[in-house]
């Protein structure tokens, strides 16, 4: 069984400080592949650096909606440039944000649609992020998302209904440790009317420890194990059958080399 976590930031404090030990770990706990999430210029560039450094890690180049305020002309092109980099799989994590608003809704807004636009010039699949701005979301994707490579929606928390309509556009949807927790009910009824051609599981580690597990901190890959042990039984499946079908969803949707983490 080898399972990807298809969404971490490994550059964050404090797993940057233990990367090796991080993936002692989540190689033991049989997370044997890693798509390290871009939120900044700075950061987009520590990944790609960092997934140059590891077989099996990946890298995506994006400017997180909380910093889209500081995302000039100049900025996205430096964007464009750092995603024709080799190790970069996904242009993202980038959408919306309507919970803090660290910047202003026209930013988000802006820069969402130039992370689309230079996505589909490098013919790269786009990581969204969207926060309490579902149908904002949607409507710029509906208006600006066509020829797209690919779209998932990570930390999906949304309800069926939302979850049908990111579905229906052949959008992929990726769970992470809340799918886990006590009052997550309705995340659960979303995930089930999820087809696994279209699940991911993502840790978006250091955050969102997964329950039995949720007091442990920093989360980290090597705990995604019990997201997906949740999401098998969700499904009525065994856990091996489950992480097969669902890690070559991700190496399909990120175009991942042939055996990558399988």
């Amino acid at each position: 069984m080898d399972l990807i976590d298809t969404h971490c930031h490994l550059t964050f404090e404090p797993l940057a400080g233990d990367v090796a030990g991080v993936l002692e770990r989540s190689r033991a706990a049989a997370v044997t592949g890693w798509i390290t999430v871009g939120t900044s210029l700075d950061d987009s560039h520590a990944a790609i650096e960092l997934a140059g450094l590891y077989d099996g890690m990946y890298a995506t180049a994006g400017i997180h909606p909380h910093d889209a305020k500081s995302a000039d002309a100049a900025a996205l092109e430096e964007l464009k440039r750092l995603g024709r980099s080799g190790k970069v799989v996904a242009v993202g994590e980038t959408g919306l944000d309507f919970h803090y608003n660290f910047s202003k809704q026209p930013d988000q807004r802006r820069v969402f649609i130039a992370h689309l636009e230079i996505a589909r010039e490098l013919n790269l699949p786009v990581v969204i992020h969207s926060r309490e701005a579902f149908d904002e979301t949607m409507e710029i994707l509906d208006s600006h998302g066509r020829g797209l490579k690919g779209v998932v929606f990570h930390c999906f928390s949304g309800s069926v209904e939302e979850a049908k309509l990111v579905l229906k556009r052949g959008y992929y949807v990726s769970f992470t440790g809340v799918v886990t927790f006590k009052n997550a009910e309705k995340i659960r009824e979303a995930a089930r009317v999820v087809p696994l051609d279209r699940l991911m599981v993502e840790t978006d580690c250091p955050y969102m420890s997964p329950e039995p597990v949720r007091s442990q901190k920093p989360n980290e890959p090597a705990l995604m194990v019990h997201t997906a042990r949740l999401l098998a039984e969700l499904k009525g499946m065994e856990l091996g059958d489950f992480a097969r079908v669902t890690t070559q969803s991700a190496v399909t949707f990120f175009g991942l080399p042939l055996g990558a983490a399988v």
